[in-house]
């Protein structure tokens, strides 16, 4: 919602906030969006690195279109950031809630 201010005004530091959420909750869209706002920029600073690691996240939870996503975002990488995002991918818990 906050993300295309749906009912709400739009505010990207809000719609990371709850993409965040639900992304470490193992959510595979979410985890994808918030793949886009890192490698955007929009409400959190740029950041290929973890923009590749939440696409390969959720790539590896099925999601087709992150799987196309994670290629586009690695050709604006170096193979040392590809490496550091898989190493953050793997290393990777989802937190569940009670």
């Amino acid at each position: 919602m906050y993300d295309l201010g749906e009912g709400v005004p739009q505010d990207d530091v809000e719609a990371v906030k709850w993409y965040r959420k639900a992304a470490e909750q193992g959510h595979a869209e979410a985890q994808h969006n918030l793949g886009i706002m890192y490698d955007l920029g929009k409400g959190v600073p740029e950041d290929k690195v973890l923009a590749y690691m939440w696409r390969n996240i959720s790539a590896a939870s099925g999601h087709e279109k992150a799987k196309k996503s994670k290629e586009i975002v690695s050709r604006k990488m170096t193979q040392e950031q590809i490496a550091e995002a898989q190493k953050l991918s793997r290393e990777w818990k989802p937190r569940r809630s009670r």
